[in-house]
């Protein structure tokens, strides 16, 4: 699919067909998500993918799932083919950054200016979202609104941070989202040339 097709399509997606998807191509959007760039090249990204079903129904709990039955949205975190956990490492960025060819010139961790490790996985999981078009499926996103809940749920180390959950699979008609009236920005408004 040309790149710029696959960015038009992707939007978040909220049902889905049960199951149905090749495993190799599951593996195969977690293996391009891997290739997302990193601050320092500290790569403290992970995914965490699920796709047995009773698992995925203890994950969408964690996430509140029974909370978007009111909204006639039915279980569209669960029932799935598979559910993508990106998780981060704030830990392993500033164990990264205190390497000899990162320090700064008084020998320590620079001052962090941004919180970089937030904009890493965010390209992980734009990457997901992406791939998963490529590969004619669909992703939503719902945030981890209890992410001890989720990392115990998971086994997921307390060094890292699990973001929420990306439900991917073939898409099903879904409730569109009642934020989408507001339309997009204008593009005058959203891009600026040479200064604000």
């Amino acid at each position: 699919m040309d790149f710029q097709d696959v960015v038009m399509r992707r939007r978040a997606v909220r049902r889905f067909e049960e199951g149905g998807v090749d495993p190799k191509v599951i593996e195969g959007i977690a293996r391009l998500a891997q290739r997302t760039p990193s601050a320092g090249f500290s790569q403290g990204q992970r995914v965490v993918v699920v796709t047995d079903p009773a698992a995925r129904r203890r994950v969408a709990r964690t996430c509140g799932e029974e909370e978007y039955g009111d909204l006639e949205m039915g279980p569209w975190i669960s029932e799935c083919a598979a559910q993508f956990v990106p998780c981060v490492s704030e830990e392993i960025y500033h164990r990264r950054y205190r390497e000899p060819d990162k320090v700064d010139e008084d020998g320590g961790e620079i001052e962090w200016p941004v919180p970089y490790w937030w904009v890493d996985i965010g390209a992980t999981m734009m990457v997901i979202m992406l791939a998963a078009v490529d590969a004619g499926l669909a992703s939503g996103f719902a945030g981890a609104f209890d992410p001890d809940a989720l990392r115990a749920e998971l086994g997921i180390p307390t060094e890292f941070t699990p973001i929420g959950v990306m439900p991917v699979g073939r898409p099903l008609p879904d409730v569109r989202s009642p934020s989408l009236k507001r339309g997009w920005v204008p593009f005058e408004d959203f891009a600026r040339w040479e200064r604000w």
